[in-house]
């Protein structure tokens, strides 16, 4: 049995589970409401304070099921509660993020300014010029989001500019002329 299916989630007490006849599975809390459609070999069932899921066979597709759906009811229910985040740094000379309205606003190096408008349900927030973060209660959609504005422009490996995580490790490469003199 999957290991990560087989455990049951605990269900906070500011959070309703609903599961339609149809396998959706909808999630409210404090921060807003999710939901996701299950496989039909996946089952789901709430009994009391936690979600169980299980699987209809041992197939290697539903094993996999088995544990993606656990976690992504999980992750529901953890978005609805605390939300997600993800901070993005921004590195060089001239560049930064400016939040005005909607909209998130970067200069980072080309000609003209990139203008990009908040999705439904995720939040930008510029701690100062060179920080970006984006929060949000669905973890797919941050990442997704994140990963699109790290895309404008990855990080340059020779001195290091661009925008990156906050948590990533970055190696700095050397030149051609520093490593023709080691010879």
């Amino acid at each position: 049995m999957s290991r990560i299916g087989k455990m049951p989630i605990d269900i906070p007490s500011n959070v309703t589970v609903a599961i339609s006849g149809d396998n959706i599975v909808t999630v409210s809390g404090p921060l807003g409401t999710l939901s996701q459609a299950v496989d039909k070999k996946i089952t789901v069932k709430q009994e009391g304070t936690q979600v169980l899921v299980s699987r209809s066979s041992d197939e290697n597709m539903d094993r996999a099921l088995h544990g993606l759906y656990r976690a992504l009811i999980h992750n529901m229910i953890e978005g609805v509660t605390k939300g997600f985040s993800k901070t993005l740094v921004i590195a060089g000379v001239g560049y930064k993020a400016v939040k005005q309205g909607n909209k998130l606003v970067l200069s980072l190096g080309y000609s003209h300014p990139i203008e990009y408008v908040e999705p439904e349900g995720i939040k930008f927030e510029t701690k100062d010029a060179n920080t970006i973060v984006v929060s949000g209660i669905n973890k797919d959609v941050v990442g997704e989001v994140a990963a699109k504005i790290r895309g404008f422009r990855p990080v340059e490996p020779y001195h290091l500019y661009g925008i990156h995580y906050d948590y990533e490790h970055l190696t700095k490469k050397e030149g051609k002329k520093a490593a023709a003199t080691k010879k």
